[in-house]
C-alpha cells in the first residue's frame, strides 16, 4: 500500500510541475497496478505484488527496446531507456553477480538439491530470499551453470 501511495503521490508532483512524460509513464503503471489488483478477485497488492508489476512494466520495455534497436530505431529506444530510468526509482537496488552467486552458492550449499532436477527448488529459494533485487534471467543461468 505504501507503494501504491507513492507512486500517486510522484504522479500528483508530476501533474504539478508539468512533466508531461514522467506523468504518462505514472499514469500507465497506475492502470497496471490497478488492473492486477482487479484481475480476477479483487484484491489489496502488497508492495511486493506491485515491485513484480513494476519489473513486468521495465522487462516489457527493455524487450521492445532490444528491438527498436535491432530495426535502428535508436529515437524510441532512448524513450524507453527514460522509462525504464523512472520505472526503475521504485524497485530496490539489484543485487550484483557476485552477491547473486554468493547467495546461489549458499542456497545450494544449504538444499543439497540432486544435480539439474533440483533447478527449480534452488530458483525457488533465491527468489524468496531476495524479491525483487534479483534479476531472475540472471539467477536461472548461474543456478544452470552451478548444477550442470
Amino acid at each position: 500500500i505504501e507503494m501504491f501511495e507513492k507512486v500517486n503521490n510522484d504522479l500528483v508532483a508530476a501533474m504539478k510541475s508539468g512533466d508531461k512524460f514522467t506523468l504518462s509513464v505514472l499514469r500507465m503503471l497506475k492502470s497496471a497496478i490497478i488492473y492486477e489488483q482487479t484481475n480476477g478477485e479483487k484484491h489489496e497488492l502488497t508492495d511486493d505484488d506491485i515491485m513484480s508489476v513494476i519489473k513486468k512494466q521495465v522487462k516489457t520495455r527493455k524487450t521492445s527496446m532490444e528491438e527498436y534497436l535491432s530495426y535502428d530505431r535508436k529515437d524510441l529506444a532512448d524513450n524507453l531507456q527514460k522509462e525504464i530510468d523512472i520505472l526503475s526509482k521504485y524497485l530496490p537496488e539489484e543485487l550484483s553477480d557476485e552477491e547473486l552467486t554468493k547467495i546461489i552458492d549458499e542456497i545450494i550449499t544449504e538444499l543439497k538439491p540432486d544435480g539439474m532436477k533440483g533447478m527449480g527448488m534452488v530458483i525457488k529459494a533465491v527468489s524468496a530470499k531476495c524479491g525483487a533485487a534479483a534479476d531472475m534471467k540472471k539467477v536461472s543461468s548461474i543456478v544452470k551453470e552451478k548444477l550442470s
